[in-house]
């Protein structure tokens, strides 16, 4: 068996955290703690954001799991 990504506990943010210019600092953050962060606009889930570093992990096993 692959190895196991970690588990996940996402954190939620509302877009106006992005609209007051807090992007860069949560973004940073995200990369920096490998989190998965939801954003929410009008309280409802719109968008999800992860670390380059765990995409490229979902890849490779998509890329694993698709040819094994």
């Amino acid at each position: 068996m692959g190895k196991r990504i970690k588990d996940i506990v996402p954190e939620y943010k509302p877009i106006t955290d992005f609209l007051r210019g807090k992007a860069s600092i949560i973004l940073r953050e995200v990369a920096e703690k490998d989190k998965v962060l939801i954003v929410n606009r009008n309280s409802r889930p719109q968008n999800v954001i992860i670390s380059y570093k765990r995409y490229t992990e979902l890849l490779d096993r998509e890329k694993r799991d698709n040819n094994g």
